[in-house]
């Protein structure tokens, strides 16, 4: 059965009408969708820019801006600090331990570290050699927290969309990034993507919550049949992959962003991209408003990148610049232009109806 999509707005009114992964999706958020997006529409939005330091201060400085929200949001709940560790061996690829040393460093400083965790289940091979090879390791002794494997640590089972078949399919997603009770910070890094143009704060942790088995096919110790469900959520191209994020954020997105931009990936991201020299660093506890922010400091045509737009359509966060209050450093002046991947004509094929 094919899903004929003429618009981005069509798109989510069909999607939403149908019930199925929106509703599914829906659990964790107070009121309705109708309800959301008018708050989300209405609500101006705070993002932190820091840029020339290194690493450990664009990160520190930038949430210094928001001291006071994060305090109130975290209360006495456990943090989540959740990198992006797409593969376990290319650091370029990587969120850089200095951006996840700026957080720690913040933490300490709010007397917030005696609950908090850095989380991942890296995309290819096993998560804890990822965490020794980036440096990880080595800050968790520092500041006294844990590492968690979330392939380890719990799982919840929820449905996603195939654009192949058009129907739902269940993937195993962390019960520890789902659970309502975690603060989750999303330690993202500015990416170009083969498949949805851009990844930020959000594709960070929902594919990031996606889990796959001990043995998958790049661990040393593979397994016959071992299984990665990042692949399931991918939806089988640039419409699930679309989708899927849209509807799973309803559910799993940040509290609080933070965007390591010192250096960025472009070209063939998320893993065999180049090096851009950007030194800065995005800061926002409006997740939406961060990657939009980061979108327009790639040069990035925001039009081009589906589920943001689905995100912004449907009122999960701020995505107007002109109600998106810049804080720190003038955006303007810290505008790249980002090369995109060699097949950014087939990602953008999200807004066309497919052939029958």
């Amino acid at each position: 059965m094919a899903i004929h999509i003429l618009d981005r707005r069509a798109f989510l009114k069909g999607s939403l009408a149908a019930g199925g992964l929106a509703a599914m999706t829906s659990a964790r958020l107070p009121g309705s969708a109708s309800a959301a997006a008018a708050v989300g529409a209405r609500r101006g939005a705070r993002v932190a820019l820091t840029a020339g330091g290194d690493g450990i201060a664009n990160a520190f400085h930038g949430l210094q801006h928001f001291r006071d929200e994060i305090a109130r949001a975290i209360g006495d709940r456990p943090v989540v600090i959740k990198p992006n560790n797409v593969t376990i061996d290319k650091p370029l690829c990587a969120t850089h331990a200095d951006c996840l040393e700026g957080i720690l460093e913040f933490l300490k400083s709010l007397g917030k570290l005696g609950n908090a965790v850095i989380a991942e289940s890296a995309g290819g091979g096993p998560t804890l050699d990822g965490f020794a090879n980036y440096g990880y390791t080595r800050l968790a002794a520092k500041f006294g927290v844990k590492l968690v494997d979330l392939d380890q640590a719990g799982q919840t089972v929820v449905q996603v969309f195939d654009q192949v078949d058009f129907r739902p399919h269940p993937v195993r997603m962390s019960r520890l990034l789902l659970d309502p009770k975690s603060f989750i910070i999303s330690a993202a890094k500015l990416k170009t993507h083969d498949t949805v143009v851009a990844t930020l704060s959000l594709k960070n942790v929902v594919i990031g919550a996606a889990l796959k088995d001990l043995g998958y096919r790049f661990d040393p110790k593979s397994k016959p049949g071992a299984k990665n469900d990042k692949a399931v959520c991918h939806g089988s191209g640039v419409r699930g992959l679309n989708y899927n994020l849209f509807a799973l954020a309803q559910r799993l997105r940040p509290h609080l962003a933070v965007i390591d931009g010192q250096q960025g990936m472009e070209g063939n991201g998320p893993i065999n991209g180049t090096a851009v020299d950007h030194r800065i660093c995005l800061v926002s506890n409006d997740w939406l408003a961060a990657d939009r922010l980061a979108v327009k400091l790639m040069g990035i045509e925001w039009a081009n990148v589906g589920y943001l737009n689905f995100c912004a359509d449907a009122g999960l966060g701020q995505a107007d610049l002109e109600r998106i209050e810049v804080l720190g450093e003038p955006a303007a002046r810290h505008v790249k232009t980002y090369k995109l991947a060699d097949n950014i004509e087939e990602q953008l094929t999200w807004k066309k109806p497919p052939q029958r």
